[in-house]
């Protein structure tokens, strides 16, 4: 596709006298108009021309230029088509070539992107509340790997703050209490939610949860630090347990401990810019200047009595992040909810003059909601853990594929694939902005705009492989020409880096996710009138490629966005 768009600019370019690149293509509104549009408004202004009349003398001109691609106006757009069978022959072409590194590209080079994603907190099971953030993440980090950037992946874990003196005390008296050898996260929890209450309505335990916080913050080493890093560490196992069970790794877990260290330097750093002052005995950082709506919401730095808050450590940690990767991005995928910390942040960026604030980005999400569009809880009403979430869509994909497939060998492991898929594409179809509903029946359907359908859609282009490596078939010269009927899916495949590129640029895995349901929707309906196998050799080769082509860009998306592409289902 690639050839003709670069084919196409260059001969506007001399047609108009605009550079090559300030001739911007872009998709028809109406894809029965044309492959690609040319908008003649920028240089119809340049030539003082009506655009519609630009546009009707442009298409006569080009004729000659573009042997293989048929121009015509349309208003003040000038429509390309490309002949059917040169854009087979060179996008098949060059998805045959690429393979599994087809979409992808060099663009990031010797850039960092760096993206705090997941972060769930020490003492307590990861729960669906951590789902979008680890899922949307986890996509970015794919995409952006794709286009050659280092990607950076930090889990920004919860292991600091003041109730953790409470559960050191609550493990110092009720260890013995609790199972912490078969599941130390539920253990913890257990004694973190009966520290907190004791915390509430016992006096003598408040004080000593106090002096054990004051003793962690101190940095002595001793048995303070000794119960919380084992808490920390515990906690840890379980979690990554979980990412594996979604495929997900990140490059660095660093809690808000990490950055103990640097507190003072990033409070120091405000100070000496001039911009922290004292408030009612605490230390602020006023940010009307930078963001005349935060006027009356100052970013706290140190409260009164001397202890640090959230910000102050996702202050230390963005400058140390900056100063360690010379980031070219910074993403932040956190909940919507948490808009006015991110934007305080940034203003706080802003009155220090940092050059690389514009870098900082935090890439918001909706709720994840149940059918009743409230939050996901468990049948007992309480907040839902993420792996009881993913053994029990699991367990219903299971019983599906052996209904559907009773043959199917290893059907554990297909459902494994095809229910944490359902999970993710459900999750990563919409803006991520927008809520999303889960609903169990839906995500598992294999039909309809789900995980399971394009993963079906997958396994279906593998067994008209296999069936044509048994048969013999496809080792003739592809007629490119027969496949004028195959217009759409081969736009499709053949736009698919660029909708790679828009995903990561955007920060919006769901272009992605959108894209790959519409080439399953053409492909299908491609499908079901053009039989690939039996046919003449010539026709057999050339339809036979389109399916190696559609299986390959289902099968790079899919893994793109953190879903397995099967084989058989």
């Amino acid at each position: 596709m690639q050839t003709f768009l670069d084919a196409i600019r260059a001969a506007l370019a001399r047609a108009t006298g605009l550079a090559e690149a300030d001739v911007k293509l872009e998709a028809p509104r109406d894809p029965s108009l044309g492959d690609v549009a040319f908008p003649c408004f920028q240089a119809a202004r340049s030539l003082k021309q009506a655009p519609a009349a630009l546009a009707a003398e442009l298409s006569s001109a080009l004729a000659r230029d573009l042997p293989e691609i048929r121009a015509a106006a349309a208003g003040p757009y000038l429509n390309f088509t490309i002949e059917r069978g040169a854009l087979a022959r060179e996008v098949l072409g060059l998805v045959a070539e690429q393979g599994a590194r087809y979409g992808g590209s060099q663009q990031g080079a010797g850039k960092t992107i760096v993206i705090d994603f997941s972060s769930p907190n020490i003492a307590k099971p990861m729960h669906v509340g951590h789902l979008r953030s680890t899922i949307l993440g986890a996509a970015l980090a794919r995409l952006f790997t794709a286009l050659g950037y280092r990607v950076v992946g930090i889990n920004h874990v919860g292991d600091w703050g003041s109730q953790f003196g409470g559960l050191v005390v609550a493990l110092r008296r009720w260890r013995s209490e609790v199972d912490l050898e078969r599941d130390p996260v539920r253990g913890l929890l257990e004694l973190y939610q009966r520290s907190k209450q004791a915390v509430d309505a016992d006096p003598t335990f408040a004080a000593e949860a106090r002096a054990a916080w004051q003793e962690l913050e101190s940095g002595r080493e001793g048995e303070v630090r000794a119960t919380w890093r084992w808490a920390t560490e515990a906690s840890l196992r379980g979690f990554e347990r979980t990412y594996a069970r979604l495929g997900i790794r990140h490059e660095l877990v660093r809690g808000e401990s990490f950055y103990e260290p640097f507190l003072e330097g990033a409070i120091q750093r405000c100070q000496e810019a001039g911009i922290a002052e004292v408030s009612e005995g605490a230390l602020v950082v006023q940010l009307g200047a930078a963001d005349k709506g935060l006027a009356e919401t100052p970013c706290l730095l140190r409260q009164s009595d001397g202890t640090t808050l959230y910000a102050t450590r996702d202050l230390a940690a963005l400058f140390h992040r900056y100063e360690e990767f010379r980031f070219e991005r910074a993403l932040y995928v956190v909940g919507a909810e948490q808009k006015l910390h991110f934007r305080q942040l940034k203003a706080v960026l802003k009155r220090l003059g940092l050059p690389w604030e514009a870098r900082v980005e935090h890439v918001d999400f909706g709720l994840l909601l149940g059918r009743d569009r409230k939050k996901l809880a468990s049948r007992k009403g309480e907040v839902l853990v993420l792996d009881d979430l993913l053994d029990e869509v699991v367990e219903a994909a299971l019983a599906i594929i052996r209904e559907k497939n009773a043959g199917l060998a290893h059907p554990e492991s297909v459902a494994e694939a095809v229910g944490i898929g359902a999970i993710v594409f459900n999750d990563l179809k919409r803006e991520r902005i927008k809520d999303v509903l889960f609903d169990r029946e839906e995500i598992l359907s294999f039909e309809g705009e789900t995980g399971p359908y394009l993963q079906y859609t997958h396994a279906r282009l593998a067994s008209i492989e296999r069936k044509a490596r048994e048969a013999g078939e496809g080792g003739a010269e592809p007629d490119w020409s027969r496949l004028a009927d195959a217009g759409p899916v081969l736009t499709r495949l053949g736009r698919y880096p660029d909708v790679v590129r828009a995903a990561a640029e955007h920060a919006e895995p769901s272009l992605l996710a959108t894209a790959l349901l519409a080439l399953g929707r053409d492909l299908n309906a491609w499908y079901v009138q053009a039989r690939v196998l039996g046919q003449e050799p010539a026709v057999t080769a050339a339809r036979l490629a389109l399916v190696r082509a559609s299986k390959t860009v289902i099968g790079n998306g899919l893994r793109l966005l953190g879903c397995a592409a099967p084989d058989e289902m």
